[in-house]
């Protein structure tokens, strides 16, 4: 076969919604709260609920772990100055941001009150986590309200549906990852720039969508069935409930419909998929060769 490489891309491929990294606090962990000190700011201050966010990674979304953050874009700066709370790690944030040895860092020491790289969404939105178990056959990911904060060992996509969640826990785009991503120790390394972004989506005509995104509310509805369960626990090979196994079968061939045939395995999914970024790529050579010619 032939050799095909990879070109780390900044926007995807073809026409689909942007990647990106959650949010970066920059903080060295004091706009982070556990739960125990949320519950806390809230007894000892009322004032503060409105300025504490859901806060979550990877590791958080997949575990159902608990962490907040003190979240003050928006927030009345009158209401800030009456929490001694707030104010004492928003102080101990700007020291450490004056402190660093990053020129953008100490000026991010003018702001100590907000995270250094904010992304967050205005609308709920779809979240990768950036490492995951290669034991599983799927990345769990999954759709985040938009009150919630997800930090930057998670991907997210703001303006991702129930089609684009479809594809990307399919079979098809899980063996792509798993070919074309990085590592972390032995675990998948999510790359928008190397995974995403170069992934060659099909061709799809509106019924085909329409039955991915029933397809996908199937999955979504599987796991709501064991509300006690993390994603850890619904994914592990051995413990996925067979609801949950049977709608992401169904899924799965409905996607490998979209691309004209049917798989035996991820070898013959990869080898498809690469012939198919191949021609993709070769276009959109083309494409752009005949732009610069005409400019």
């Amino acid at each position: 076969a032939p050799s095909i490489f990879i070109d780390s891309r900044r926007e995807p491929l073809l026409h689909v919604p942007e990647m990106s990294y959650g949010s970066m606090p920059i903080d060295d962990g004091h706009l982070i709260l556990s739960q125990e000190e949320a519950a806390l700011f809230i007894q000892q201050e009322p004032i503060t609920e409105e300025m504490i966010r859901p806060y979550s990674g990877g590791k958080e979304f997949i575990n159902n772990s608990k962490r907040f953050c003190l979240w003050l874009v928006g927030v009345n700066p009158s209401n800030i100055k009456q929490s001694r709370l707030v104010l004492d790690r928003i102080a101990k944030t700007r020291k450490f941001r004056e402190l660093s040895n990053r020129d953008a860092t100490k000026k991010l020491a003018l702001v100590p009150s907000l995270f250094g790289e904010i992304r967050q969404p205005e609308n709920d939105y779809l979240l990768i986590p950036k490492v995951s178990s290669e034991n599983r056959a799927y990345i769990p990911i999954g759709f985040m309200k938009s009150d919630a904060i997800t930090n930057g060992s998670a991907l997210i996509i703001p303006e991702a549906g129930f089609y684009e969640f479809g594809v990307l826990t399919s079979s098809m785009h899980m063996a792509w990852m798993r070919y074309t991503c990085g590592r972390m120790k032995s675990d998948y390394q999510y790359s928008a720039s190397l995974v995403y972004n170069n992934f060659p989506w099909p061709d799809t005509n509106y019924k085909q969508k329409d039955a991915i995104v029933k397809a996908a509310n199937e999955v979504i509805n599987a796991r709501a069935k064991f509300p006690d369960s993390t994603l850890a626990v619904l994914y592990d090979r051995n413990a996925m409930p067979p609801e949950l196994a049977k709608a992401h079968t169904k899924l799965d061939r409905l996607v490998e419909k979209t691309y004209g045939k049917s798989f035996e395995n991820d070898a013959s999914r990869v080898a498809f998929l690469f012939k198919k970024y191949q021609q993709l790529t070769s276009d959109l050579f083309t494409k752009n060769t005949k732009k610069k010619k005409n400019a």
